[in-house]
């Protein structure tokens, strides 16, 4: 059974989700504070996490980089009572794959949930993906240009990622949201042009060539 840990110190928000996702057929086990679910998260073989970002004890954040420090890959949900693209850009650098605004459609937290469950659940189509003197090891997570090792973030590692499978391809913004970030629902496109300009700085850092190119009005391609 797919097990998820919900994170979340408010009771009856927790119990309502924790219900739902129990009809979806799911087995969710629930903290109340952000210790407790930082050490649930690290001890529990878990399938994904909802965590909400303001705690007691510890902060949602917090959670998502220590986890992402031990090399904790396991999906990341934020949800956030503020509406404002930072908190949810700051999660993403934090680590998380996603985020929900409070208050939130169910249908759409579990949609995302499907989503992320089902990118986790995918079979690997191979271990190393490679482009050029660009290589990617999925299974330990390091990037390689040349025989230079380039430190990631995990949503920029996904970014590459999905880059790597779709090589020469023009992908636009609208489907980078939904096959990255997982929004089924709602997204800002803009929340892409930040992490493309980072992945550029950290690929090209010794003055290599720009693979990532930008197809103006349409979105990116990585290209030779």
């Amino acid at each position: 059974m797919t097990h998820i840990l919900l994170i979340e110190d408010e009771v009856k928000l927790a119990r309502f989700i924790e219900s739902e996702l129990n009809y979806e057929g799911y087995q969710v086990s629930i903290a109340y504070d952000g210790l407790t679910g930082l050490t649930a998260a690290r001890e529990l073989h878990l399938d994904l996490v909802i965590l909400d970002l303001m705690l007691p004890g510890l902060s949602g954040l917090e959670i998502c980089r220590r986890l992402r420090s031990i090399s904790n890959e396991v999906p990341i949900i934020l949800l956030s009572v503020k509406d404002e693209v930072s908190d949810g850009i700051a999660g993403l650098d934090a680590g998380a794959d996603d985020y929900v605004v409070k208050p939130f459609s169910i249908d759409e937290l579990l949609a995302r949930v499907r989503t992320h469950l089902r990118k986790r659940h995918q079979a690997d189509t191979a271990d190393i993906l490679e482009f050029e003197d660009l290589s990617l090891n999925r299974r330990t997570r390091q990037v390689y240009r040349c025989q230079r090792l380039i430190e990631l973030t995990a949503k920029e590692f996904d970014l590459l990622e999905y880059f790597l499978i779709h090589p020469r391809q023009v992908i636009t913004c609208d489907r980078i949201l939904e096959e990255v970030w997982g929004y089924d629902f709602m997204g800002d496109v803009n929340v892409i042009d930040p992490y493309i300009r980072y992945l550029r700085l950290k690929l090209e850092a010794n003055n290599e060539k720009c693979l990532i190119q930008t197809v103006t009005g349409v979105g990116y391609t990585l290209c030779d």
